[in-house]
């Protein structure tokens, strides 16, 4: 083939649809919605490049209408596992050997078929599987996925481009070798892009993969892989299996040639992956990576200089969009009490007219939780709220499950500074808020660094230029994403690198060069074009 030092097409952030009353995207929209919910599908695992089909049957329903059958997938068991990690290992001598450019337009291809022609069928799959709004899913399975793929591809490009000096005579070269086994991808449900990144970001480098996808989002992973298919990524590069964790895990942690883990998903589990390493550590060709983004209880900080309408706004887009399930939502926010009856009333205002409801209303903002285990739980602790002498509810507080897994936007105020939903990760519609005395601001940011074991995501809001020079240097490891007079969610591929540290992650930042340089092992090369001849170096020689 021919050979050449080649440029990459210019990269960009994938530009969001309005999806606007009267705009053609709307249409095209609505008209994949009713024809994917007119659809009963039948999805098989992909191992190898063939479909895997097991009988074994698991219902795919909408969370906001669990009557509502979208079709089966075909559940997997501990032989399917190894069969996927024996289908990796054999492609990936001819996948890691392939020109770093064809890998390169694979991604960039698929990042145009699902920008194109797989649009609004992403967009639909994504709502209707995981209960997404229109912006919502717009945002997360067709343009953060397709700049996951534009980006990492540039940041591939750049990782080649870092090699060494050479000295006179010689020539030093650095070789970004993929790792040596398989990896393995545990996706969630909540962002499509991340479960297509997972995976994704590994392959392009030039690994191999086993992708467990959540079984509440296995309709949307699925279409991943149908798109990267016709992309060309060749069979057996990424193989998508459907089992529980610990199947896989049992498997996948005792595995010789395990490389490392791709993950998202909750601190315990994560916790649960790194004692499982540990404790077969002997097993393994070599040290695996292993890079994790896990749990949130995020923030939103108001001093008494702040905004209070700008602080409402943050608090119902914070908190509410996709239900609160981000791994960034406002979960927490410590409000001045010169400033909260104000707040208070903008808030209410907002969730009195915020829209509840299925995903094919298109004004409902917000949407079902993902399965009845959320709902359960997150109406288990409205329930404690309301009878707890240490919080009051300040809105929502209602729930109902009759036709989908809907919560109500609910707020809760904190009486005190550690009450419960003030410290643990709920992830859905619900935000506590406690409100401090403006002249104990200090006192509060001990109470907010001190007050959860997650580092994730952070806002300040404060309109004195010296509060907020003081308020980043003193919040400096509650974040790995701080936001200024913002809400603490949103993140864009390549202007706000994603990942947090504490009990959050590893924080090796999704989409960026740092994350795919877990994903090679370098090689040194050394070559001299005039070798020495002579043992003797010339201190060695007499006078």
């Amino acid at each position: 083939m021919p050979k050449g030092v080649y440029r990459l097409p210019n990269i960009t952030n994938e530009p969001i649809k309005s999806y606007a009353p009267g705009s053609p995207e709307r249409k095209e929209l609505k008209a994949q919605i009713s024809e994917v919910k007119a659809t009963t599908v039948d999805l098989p695992m992909i191992i190898g490049g063939k479909e895997v089909r097991t009988g074994k049957l698991a219902d795919i329903r909408p969370p906001h209408d669990h009557k509502h059958l979208l079709g089966h997938y075909h559940q997997g068991d501990a032989s399917h596992v190894q069969m996927a990690i024996e289908a990796a290992l054999k492609a990936k001598p001819a996948w890691e050997k392939m020109g770093w450019e064809s890998r390169a337009a694979i991604f960039l291809k698929a990042a145009d078929l699902l920008t194109g022609p797989y649009r609004q069928k992403m967009n639909a799959v994504t709502m209707l599987g995981q209960s997404k709004n229109a912006f919502q899913a717009e945002i997360d399975c067709v343009c953060e996925l397709a700049d996951f793929f534009r980006y990492n591809v540039k940041n591939m490009y750049e990782i080649y481009h870092m090699q060494p000096n050479s000295a006179p005579g010689i020539w030093n070269r650095t070789v970004w070798r993929p790792l040596e086994g398989f990896i393995f991808a545990l996706t969630p449900f909540n962002f499509t892009s991340i479960a297509g990144n997972l995976p994704g970001a590994p392959a392009l480098m030039g690994n191999v993969c086993v992708w467990k996808p959540s079984k509440t989002a296995v309709y949307s992973a699925h279409l991943i892989m149908e798109i990267l298919k016709e992309a060309g990524l060749p069979d057996g590069v990424i193989n998508l299996v459907y089992c529980s964790g610990p199947t896989a895990a049992d498997v996948i942690f005792k595995h010789k040639d395990f490389a490392g883990v791709h993950f998202t998903g909750s601190t315990a589990v994560f916790n649960d992956i790194w004692a499982n390493i540990v404790n077969n550590i002997d097993k393994y060709r070599s040290y695996p990576r292993i890079v994790g983004e896990t749990g949130g209880k995020d923030y939103i900080f108001a001093d008494p200089t702040a905004s209070a309408k700008e602080v409402a706004t943050a608090i119902v887009r914070g908190a509410f969009e996709y239900q609160g399930q981000k791994c960034s939502a406002a979960s927490r926010a410590y409000i001045p009490s010169n400033l909260w009856p104000e707040i208070e009333t903008l808030v209410k205002k907002d969730l009195a007219e915020i829209k509840v409801g299925g995903i094919e209303d298109f004004r409902n903002f917000v949407n079902a939780v993902i399965d009845e285990t959320s709902f359960n739980k997150l109406s288990a602790t409205i329930d404690a709220a309301k009878t707890s002498k240490d919080a009051e509810i300040v809105a929502g507080g209602t729930y109902d499950k009759s036709v989908g897994y809907f919560i109500q936007p609910t707020v809760i105020r904190a009486l005190k500074p550690d009450y419960i939903t003030m410290q643990e990760e709920l992830f859905g519609p619900i935000i506590t808020i406690y409100v401090y005395e403006p002249d104990k601001v200090e006192e509060t940011l001990d109470i907010l660094d001190k007050g959860s074991a997650y580092a994730l995501t952070g806002a300040i809001f404060s309109n004195d230029r010296n509060r907020i020079e003081k308020l980043t240097e003193r919040l400096t490891h509650t974040a790995g994403n701080f936001y200024i007079n913002d809400k603490p969610t949103g993140a864009v591929v390549d202007q706000q690198p994603f990942g947090g540290g504490r009990a959050s992650g590893t924080n090796d930042k999704a989409g960026t060069v740092f994350n795919l340089l877990r994903w090679v092992s370098p090689q040194a090369i050394k070559e001299t074009f005039v070798p020495a001849t002579n043992y003797m170096y010339p201190n060695f020689l007499e006078e």
